[in-house]
């Protein structure tokens, strides 16, 4: 008797973490229930793709997003935010607890939060809390509440109300952090070197793109990490290193490790593919911290790639309308952040796949399964029977110029408008359920 599934996607280039095969995959009940490998699967489904040509990879996770709900939805939304991500292959995101307003310091902030994204995000949706010092003690509710971590900054956020943590705040932070089994993300500049050398510049007035760069080197990611690196092994805590910029911090982190530290690090596509010169060249859209490196260290990162010192790859996606971006002169000014989610995979195809000879299956590791293991996020980032049913199926060859109408952002502004990619999202799959397709969305949920 033939088998009858919800949905099968059939004669694609299967990846995972180990390796590609051609095969077919059927869904049912928004799980994977079966997978073959190099055979068709005997059965019919109510819906049927025909992925002949086509690299079928496990549903993206992006684990730093900053949608900004409640409170600041009119630099981005979960809505538009969700649907940005879904062009480009991601079915899973992590929303960091600012900028939103409030930020996520209690478990009442996270139930707000939960509710607008099971009302607006057409994919699947989970919260970072934050760690400041003034909430040290909401800590174990916001853990209980589900949460997948903390995050907390070295150095100011550049939002009033979410403060940085000094020694003492990240120290007991951390002890509790670790008591409750949870892990801690931690923006890791340190305050004291990028304050001191932003005085020192706008003193002098320097305010050129590299002067900002300048005001935030790589010493002060450096420095903070060291500390970082030290309270963990005193206090037990597990420790995320979120957007490293360059090699020197991956080094660290690696070195940690072999010393038994449970940590690991990310970086960001755009410290992948944008320099000094972007920032020079496009302003205020290409401003982030910290701030785009030389060529040269972005060569390096790519060598931190290929030897495995990159935990993860997350678009860091930090929106603000263009009022906020514009700089008129003075780099120190305009809001920090790079709009980048939709185009993640885009990058790490054109330039890891393509032209660095990075393989598929480091991309996966690096943007699914990695994250999914380190964040225990259940039923995530494999193709494996009885894992949820997200796909994202790609044409590894088509080419394209990204522009600003394809984005799906609430602002239409990105540093990689007007690039060239080389591998492009066909479909993406959430629990068994086509959400885009041929560039379209195909869920109607609400948009504002």
């Amino acid at each position: 008797m033939s088998r009858l599934y919800d949905f099968i996607v059939r004669n694609g280039q299967i990846v995972t973490s180990e390796s590609t095969f051609q095969g077919d995959i059927a869904i049912r009940d928004g799980k994977f229930a079966e997978i073959s490998e190099n055979r068709t699967i005997e059965g019919k489904g109510h819906q049927e793709i025909d992925a002949t040509g086509q690299h079928v990879f496990p549903g993206l996770i992006d684990i730093h997003v900053h949608f900004n709900e409640p409170g600041r939805s009119e630099w981005e939304g979960i809505a538009t935010g969700s649907r940005s991500l879904a062009a480009g292959g991601v079915t899973t995101y992590v929303d960091m607890p600012l900028n939103s307003t409030p930020p996520v310091f209690t478990v009442e902030d996270l139930i707000i939060k939960r509710r607008l994204a099971e009302e607006k995000s057409i994919v699947n949706a989970k919260f970072w809390g934050g760690l400041v010092p003034t909430n040290i003690d909401q800590l174990k509710a916001l853990h209980e509440g589900g949460v997948v971590g903390f995050k907390a900054f070295m150095s100011p956020s550049g939002i009033d109300e979410y403060l940085w943590l000094d020694d003492e705040a990240l120290y007991q932070g951390m002890k509790e952090i670790a008591s409750l089994g949870s892990i801690l993300a931690v923006h890791a500049e340190s305050a004291d070197i990028c304050g001191r050398l932003t005085d020192e510049k706008l003193s002098q007035g320097k305010t050129t793109a590299r002067d900002y760069v300048e005001s935030r080197p790589i010493a002060s990611e450096v420095q903070a990490v060291t500390k970082l690196i030290s309270y963990a092994q005193s206090t037990g805590c597990k420790v995320h290193v979120v957007h490293a910029s360059n090699r020197k911090v991956a080094q660290l982190v690696s070195d940690a490790k072999a010393q038994g530290v449970d940590i690991s690090v990310e970086t960001c596509p755009h410290y992948l593919s944008l320099s000094v010169h972007d920032l020079e060249e496009q302003g205020g859209v290409a401003k982030c911290s910290p701030p785009l490196r030389d060529a040269e260290e972005l060569d390096e990162l790519w060598v931190a790639v290929a030897h495995g010192e990159i935990d993860i790859i997350a678009s860091d996606h930090s929106p603000a309308p263009e009022s906020l971006k514009r700089i008129t002169g003075n780099f120190f000014e305009g809001w920090g952040g790079i709009s980048g989610a939709q185009s993640t995979l885009n990058v790490l195809l054109t330039e890891g796949f393509h032209r660095k000879r990075v393989s598929l299956q480091s991309i996966v590791r690096l943007m699914a399964t990695n994250p999914a293991r380190r964040f225990r996020l259940k039923g995530k980032g494999h193709i494996s029977v009885g894992y949820d049913a997200d796909l994202a199926l790609v044409d590894l060859n088509e080419t394209f110029t990204l522009r600003a109408q394809d984005l799906f952002y609430r602002h239409k502004h990105s540093p990689y408008v007007g690039k060239n990619f080389r591998g492009k999202v066909k479909t993406t799959i959430v629990g068994g359920q086509v959400i885009f397709d041929a560039d379209k969305i195909m869920v109607d949920r609400t948009t504002a």
